[in-house]
């Protein structure tokens, strides 16, 4: 019973949170579809961040499926169709789900912004992140980059994009065999993120309505975009 009233809380503030956003996530309003007090919510979570943080996590493992359920479609060969398939499905999934997209991604608070159990030590968390990061990798890993791209990386980041490697080679080795980080040079480390910033930046502009100028379509704005960064790091680009 204590399980099914737990998914019930769940049901219900997933409910609330998509048709009236994430303010409308209380736990009073929570306990009145659920037919029971407030207070005794406290049996069930901690507090409202407590819930709103299962309810991120729930929120992830939906996108992480649906991300790989369109990867399951694509020869495995063609890793650069793998990525527009991941990129074109995150877009998908975020412009039909805006309050959930806004609450795992769009969060100024840290715990709620990331999932999973490496969230406290700020390895890659969310979905997307880690679905975007793992096919990236194996494409850079069976196709490296030319020579020439990456190679005015700012010295001030070689720090932080050295660590950051690491996390892309566990994110590719979990897939398959492990990787020399020779592989992945700084330069092709630089481009990824790169890539993961402006498809960010491209999906939250279009969820939020701010782009900074009227777009009657942006969908091809995004495929030209996604073209332009496999074109730029060598690949020839999708249809």
């Amino acid at each position: 019973m204590r399980a099914d009233t737990e998914r019930e809380i769940r049901r219900q503030a997933r409910a609330l949170l998509v048709e009236h956003g994430r303010d409308a996530v209380t736990l009073r309003a929570i306990a009145r579809e659920v037919g029971i007090t407030a207070p005794a919510l406290y049996r069930y979570y901690d507090s409202r961040e407590d819930l709103l943080r299962s309810l991120a996590e729930d929120v992830c493992a939906d996108l992480a499926a649906e991300l790989d359920r369109g990867l399951a479609g694509v020869d495995e060969q063609d890793v650069a169709a793998q990525v527009f398939a991941v990129c074109r499905g995150f877009r998908r999934w975020a412009l039909a789900h805006p309050q959930e997209f806004a609450l795992v991604f769009a969060s100024t608070e840290d715990h709620l912004g990331r999932c999973g159990p490496d969230a406290e030590r700020h390895v890659v968390g969310d979905p997307f992140g880690r679905v975007f990061l793992r096919v990236a990798g194996r494409l850079i890993v069976a196709h490296p980059m030319p020579e020439g791209v990456g190679a005015d990386v700012p010295a001030e980041l070689h720090a932080d994009l050295a660590a950051f490697r690491q996390v892309l080679l566990a994110a590719v080795d979990a897939d398959g065999p492990v990787v020399d980080e020779a592989v992945l040079t700084l330069g092709a480390v630089h481009h990824i993120t790169q890539c993961w910033v402006r498809i960010y930046g491209h999906v939250a502009l279009e969820v939020f309505g701010r782009f900074p100028f009227a777009v009657a379509d942006p969908e091809p704005l995004f495929d030209s975009m996604l073209s332009r960064m496999l074109s730029e790091a060598g690949f020839a680009p999708q249809p």
